[in-house]
């Protein structure tokens, strides 16, 4: 297996007792670990795959908490560092009926955001296949910049560049700012997960095969277009021909969807790595491969909306098997 790293923000999830009400009415939490990125890596490692975290936490109880959720899931979170400049992130969510959420965050200014990018180590990526991050630890702040330097080192030793936008409105001040910086950082991308409903608010485009392929810039190869329960497709365009190859979705009584996206792209990246799948032939797999590839992130996605939480709903491969 080889080496995956996810960069970006580590928070604390405060998980409601109730479902089905609004924020304000909710009278309990359950602290859970969360983070996009983290989320991805504890997927990675909890498939045996060998996962990386680079952030930054706060010199706090929540950051320990938050240190001891990822050592327990395999993740190797030597790249972790922690500040006394400010607290661990939080964030405060509501569960609909349906499994759907709505979010408050507590980070302004939060630890990981803090991280400067003359912290960011260039050895770290000298054996590095994958860097993936998100959008959430790309706004107007030094993690942005680490997030830029990191893409640098990866690119330096030919690894896959990997995206999910994995739009939080609430985290920015303008969402027009927020567009504006996922398509400045699109380009830098060679794979880009994007969900059907993130799509047209990305691109500006109404039509979606014209919006999915407008996301072919830069040095992007390859879209993930994720539709929840009704599956996902793997996109290339080699020589001006599109390549779509669907895997339809598994339906599942959904109890939280925290963190299903990170499950299905986090199992992903590391069947890529399981296939030794890399920068020069990721735009020729074959189609069984794919099919297959995709299959296997959807039941693992479904499979987390189940439980309740991010990290500690993500099955390990014996039990998913």
């Amino acid at each position: 297996m080889y080496k995956i790293i996810t960069i970006g923000e580590a928070l604390i999830d405060f998980i409601p007792n109730q479902k089905g009400c609004m924020l304000k009415e909710v009278t309990g939490f359950e602290r859970v670990a969360g983070g996009a990125p983290a989320n991805v890596a504890a997927a990675v490692a909890k498939l045996s795959g060998n996962a990386y975290f680079i952030s930054q936490l706060g010199q706090d109880a929540f950051g320990d908490h938050i240190v001891d959720v990822l050592n327990e899931a395999n993740v190797n979170t030597d790249y972790v560092l922690r500040t006394n400049k400010a607290n661990t992130g939080l964030a405060f969510v509501s569960l609909k009926e349906d499994g759907n959420r709505d979010f408050s965050f507590y980070r302004n200014p939060s630890a990981d955001m803090l991280l400067e990018d003359n912290q960011i180590q260039e050895e770290w990526f000298k054996d590095c296949k994958v860097l993936h991050f998100c959008s959430v630890d790309l706004v107007e702040s030094p993690m942005k910049y680490a997030h830029k330097k990191a893409i640098e080192y990866a690119s330096n030793n030919n690894a896959i560049i990997s995206f999910d936008p994995n739009v939080r409105l609430p985290l920015w001040e303008n969402h027009e700012e927020c567009r504006s910086v996922i398509l400045e950082f699109l380009p830098m991308s060679h794979i880009v997960k994007i969900s059907d409903e993130e799509l047209e608010f990305i691109t500006g485009i109404k039509d979606e095969s014209e919006a999915l392929e407008s996301l072919f810039v830069g040095n992007v190869k390859a879209v993930i277009y994720t539709k929840g329960p009704d599956g996902a497709c793997f996109i290339t365009r080699k020589n001006g021909i599109i390549k779509n190859v669907e895997g339809k979705g598994i339906k599942v009584k959904a109890i939280d969807t925290t963190g299903a996206g990170d499950s299905f792209i986090g199992s992903f990246l590391y069947q890529l790595g399981r296939k030794n799948i890399n920068l020069s032939n990721i735009e020729d797999i074959d189609e069984k491969t794919l099919e297959g590839i995709i299959a296997f992130s959807n039941k693992y996605a479904a499979d987390t909306t189940t439980k309740k939480g991010a990290i500690s709903a993500m099955c390990t491969l014996k039990d998913l098997e």
